[in-house]
């Protein structure tokens, strides 16, 4: 069975890492130094959680991903 999974990648600010969250599944990331080693380690995290799910807990559909929103806030001295 085939499945598309969205991934999120940030820069850790301390040690300059990429890391390497699947939006559809909880508590799926990774991280690497760079961005080819974290698309392998993110296959790799991706088979071992799905490996790791019961058959009776694998949903008919993952959680579709919409979109990103980026928000400029102002915070009031106070």
């Amino acid at each position: 069975m085939n499945y598309q999974f969205t991934v999120l990648i940030e820069r850790d600010p301390k040690s300059g890492w990429l890391v390497g969250s699947v939006t559809e599944l909880p508590g799926c990331y990774t991280q690497a130094s760079g961005l080819a080693e974290l698309e392998t380690n993110v296959r790799e995290a991706i088979q071992v959680y799905l490996a790791t799910v019961q058959e009776n807990e694998v949903p008919e559909a993952y959680p579709t991903f919409v979109g990103l929103q980026r928000l400029d806030i102002t915070l009031r001295a106070g």
